[in-house]
């Protein structure tokens, strides 16, 4: 009851909030900023005007949202192994994390639009430069993060994993891993948040497609402003819609790895029967 009432009051926040927004919106009467009424209007003309049975998508929704969304989570899901693999690596490897983390850091505070010419040049306009765009701008929260988790474990668990004879994958399965889960979570959040945003900026660089040159670039090419907003939009609900599924996600891995380290370690120290 109590979750259904906070659900309840977070939705009336935002409901109240897009009437103020009309409201202002319609009293200044910018050009520039037009009400919410008029971007939904737009926003379902240009995206929602389709057919029932292609879920009332129209063809620019069908060419332009599924190449985004493939370009984001291909780049965030490349980031996000090479994240997890490189700190659990230099996190339990003491020598490695006092070899790298220095240079770590230092990569870590270079904007990645600032490397964008130096990728054009490397791998050329397209979706190679795009997925490198947002591989190098977020793999750094996940990184540190479980460089950090994996640095994080108790000596005692980890002495009471070398006691019941627990091998080095099972170590890495059943502790390590466990023990790191809510930071690399962490990680993984804020670094899908950055994956959108470097999408965006991918887009604008030579794209020929996507929710942001779609929306975004050539609507302001046209002086569309509700379309450009339109697509601001859209950008907001799909960073909701996705945080939201990582949500679920880590709920359940958390979830089935206390169960998996239980069970291992309740399975070693039950007491054998003749």
């Amino acid at each position: 009851m109590r979750k259904l009432l906070s659900r309840t009051a977070g939705w009336g926040t935002v409901l109240v909030a897009v009437v103020c927004w009309e409201i202002v919106t319609r009293l200044a009467a910018n050009p520039f900023a037009p009400p919410p009424s008029q971007i939904a209007a737009r926003l379902r003309e240009l995206w929602f005007s389709g057919p029932a049975e292609r879920l009332w998508l129209t063809d620019t929704a069908i060419e332009n949202i599924p190449p985004s969304v493939l370009r984001l989570l291909t780049g965030w899901a490349i980031a996000s192994l090479i994240g997890i693999t490189v700190g659990l690596a230099i996190g339990r490897i003491r020598w490695l994390g006092e070899m790298f983390e220095p240079a770590l850091h230092f990569a870590r505070a270079i904007p990645p639009t600032a490397l964008a010419p130096m990728w054009v040049v490397l791998f050329e306009v397209g979706t190679p430069m795009q997925l490198v765009t947002i591989a190098f701008g977020v793999v750094w929260p996940v990184l540190l993060n479980t460089f950090d988790g994996a640095r994080s474990v108790e000596p005692v668990q980890y002495d009471t994993a070398l006691i019941y004879r627990l091998g080095p994958l099972q170590r890495v399965r059943y502790l390590i891993i466990p023990s790191a889960a809510p930071k690399i979570f962490a990680g993984l959040r804020v670094s899908l948040g950055l994956a959108v945003i470097l999408m965006v900026v991918s887009e604008m660089t030579g794209s020929v497609d996507g929710i942001a040159f779609s929306l975004l670039l050539d609507a302001q090419r046209n002086y569309d402003m509700p379309a450009m907003w339109a697509g601001i939009c859209v950008l907001g609900a799909l960073g909701y819609l996705l945080a939201l599924a990582l949500g679920r996600c880590e709920r359940w891995a958390l979830a089935r790895h206390r169960h998996s380290i239980d069970t291992s370690f309740s399975s070693r120290t039950e007491p054998s029967h003749v």
